[in-house]
């Protein structure tokens, strides 16, 4: 049982003050000699793993819908006999090459020519496309009033193209009709 008023002890017992949790690491402090004499420099690998990209299941799932896959089973097949891997976009971080004649980064802007700001050469530019405009506008106009064509309209069209004419039905429900019943000889 725990004693009054203090928490229960667990049943673990610590190790004394010589032991060290961790990996113990030796120190090498020479001071100033044994930086100069000793340099601590880190060994190239022989060989650089090479890194081992994700699968990519966006993109096989894609290419298994377009090989006609439907069920979970189909999916399971292509996917163990496809192995598409994510695209590494650090490549050329991680000591890779550029491609020759490839530039990073976006286009500079061509410089606007600040001779034509100042004599309000894009105004004018601008005005003569509207006159051009105006004029073009112009011409389909009298092409229009030359040829004399006036814009058919569902009036202009019925004018030309008359309705057809409703014929009168004449059937009617038979009960109104007058039947010619057989009359009732006469007692003669």
């Amino acid at each position: 049982q725990p004693e009054l008023g203090k928490p229960m002890r667990n049943c673990y017992s610590l190790p004394g003050p010589d032991f060290t949790y961790g990996m113990y690491m030796h120190k090498r402090d020479g001071g100033v000699p044994e930086a100069i004499g000793h340099w601590d420099a880190v060994k190239a690998k022989a060989h650089p793993r090479k890194r081992v990209m994700p699968r990519d299941f966006v993109a096989m799932g894609r290419a298994a819908v377009d090989e006609g896959c439907t069920k979970a089973r189909e999916f399971a097949l292509y996917y163990g006999y496809m192995d598409i891997r994510c695209k590494d976009k650090g490549i050329l971080r991680h000591g890779g090459k550029a491609p020759p004649g490839m530039t990073f980064g976006k286009p500079p802007r061509p410089p606007t020519p600040f001779f034509d700001l100042m004599q309000h050469r894009y105004k004018e530019l601008w005005m003569e496309e509207q006159r051009a405009r105006t004029r073009v506008q112009h011409m389909v106009k009298k092409k229009v009033g030359i040829m004399g064509e006036v814009r058919e309209n569902r009036t202009t069209f019925l004018r030309t193209h008359p309705l057809p004419v409703k014929e009168e039905s004449f059937w009617h429900l038979r009960r109104f009709e007058k039947v010619n019943a057989p009359q009732n000889p006469s007692p003669d």
